[in-house]
């Protein structure tokens, strides 16, 4: 398996463990919107953020950490690569 799928595979699972109901039947896929729908806010944004650094041993400045950075699986992903050195 890519790094690319494993990490995305990894930010799913806990994306669905911590935010998605159990009998929400919503499919959360890389690319399904997750502030814009609701299934993240801001508070499950900041324990995300903290996941991303304690996970993958980076720092994400506060000013990356945007609703937009954390939209979709896909871009979180582009975030924590930008910050992996």
């Amino acid at each position: 398996m890519s790094e690319l799928n494993e990490m995305q595979e990894v930010i799913l699972e806990y994306v669905i463990d911590e935010y998605v109901d159990e009998d929400d039947d919503d499919e959360v896929e890389a690319d399904t919107p997750l502030i814009s729908s609701g299934i993240v806010d801001s508070f499950s944004m900041v324990s995300l953020k903290v996941f991303l650094e304690k996970k993958y041993q980076i720092k994400l400045p506060d000013d990356e950490a945007t609703p937009e950075a954390f939209d979709t699986v896909n871009s979180i992903i582009e975030l924590v690569n930008k910050h992996k050195s």
